[in-house]
């Protein structure tokens, strides 16, 4: 059978893909937002590197999205270390973290993503390993068990976690600088995406930028993965540039409105304002309506609407704000079975 010459090889090219890596800073100094959690930082790794010493373990907490490896990324290049990389859902086992540790290099950063998920024995040989760089490997079993110490190198553990509260109180406390992650402001977005716009070799205006900004939900992951559904429409719809025309037409179309919210969080929105006349609901009734898993609707869409203030969490279940119904376009005394809010 002939081959279709007007069939393309899929593959990635190169450059592409050096790009993409790109979009993550790797210094200090190139990474935008986080003020304050930048200037704490750099002063404990400064502080190290004068003392030629490893830096103290790090915690980094937050929201998805905000930057957590890439600043665990950033404190192995401020240090000049080799980067090891995994995650707590890996570590079921102390042998698992063991295995991990001994074969660690003097001055390694080990990060340790989702480290609220790791397993109990697992987090108790952290604590030994974290303040002596030692571990205790047990041979044998039953009465006939030898614990032998085995010396491991000086490291720096960067942990990161979405849910701080679910860490045992001995693991957080042993690190020696936690940082939490807050959302972005739009004008260090703005400065994100064009900054990604200039690596993709796009051409944005600052009202394009501003557009997609004021969508993305204070999250620089959520900002470049807009950027590159609008750099899609533009290349297919337009002329390749975006401006705040492109940015409005695309985002429209991938249905994320003005205020960043997507097509689950405006179901939840609408079917407990128009059907359930502002609540309040249930999760597991509203995540029937929505046909959604409750776990899904709460982790996912109503964060970010308790954020908003659109939605509140009550003792009797979710209930609309009049901010929710302001946005809908309509007015609590329009529906039927509205609670007086």
């Amino acid at each position: 059978m002939a081959r279709d010459e007007s069939i393309v090889d899929a593959q990635p090219y190169p450059d592409d893909l050096v790009v993409e890596g790109a979009l993550r800073p790797t210094r200090l100094s190139e990474f935008v937002g986080q003020e304050r959690v930048k200037s704490q930082l750099g002063l404990v790794l400064e502080a190290a590197g004068r003392r030629q010493r490893p830096a103290d373990h790090v915690l980094l907490s937050g929201p998805p999205g905000l930057g957590k490896t890439t600043l665990a990324t950033i404190i192995a290049t401020e240090m000049q270390a080799p980067l090891r990389i995994t995650s707590g859902p890996a570590l079921q086992h102390a042998g698992d973290v063991a295995a991990v540790l001994s074969s660690l290099q003097p001055g390694e950063v080990l990060f340790l993503d989702e480290i609220h998920r790791t397993s109990r024995p697992a987090e108790e040989m952290l604590y030994l390993a974290m303040e002596d760089f030692r571990v205790d490997v047990v041979v044998g079993k039953g009465p006939g068990a030898t614990a032998i110490p085995l010396e491991i190198a000086p490291f720096t553990l960067v942990g990161a976690t979405t849910r701080a509260g679910l860490l045992p109180s001995p693991l957080r406390d042993r690190f020696g600088f936690t940082a939490h992650l807050d959302f972005y402001d739009p004008v260090d977005l703005i400065v994100i995406i064009q900054r990604s716009a200039s690596l993709l070799e796009m051409s944005i205006t600052d009202e394009g930028a501003a557009e997609i900004a004021g969508r993305c939900r204070g999250t620089p992951r959520i900002a470049n993965r807009l950027l590159r559904r609008v750099r899609d429409w533009a290349q297919v719809h337009g002329t390749g540039d975006i401006d705040l025309d492109t940015a409005q037409a695309a985002l429209d179309l991938y249905e994320v409105d003005h205020l960043g919210l997507d097509r689950i969080d405006r179901a939840v929105l609408d079917l407990l304002v128009r059907r359930f006349g502002g609540g309040p609901v249930g999760l597991s009734t509203l995540a029937v309506a929505v046909g959604e898993e409750p776990e899904t609707i709460e982790t996912v869409a109503e964060p970010f609407l308790v954020r908003l203030g659109l939605v509140m969490r009550t003792p009797r279940g979710r209930v609309a704000t009049p901010a929710a119904w302001a946005h809908l376009g309509l007015r609590p005394e329009t529906a039927q079975g509205t609670l007086d809010l």
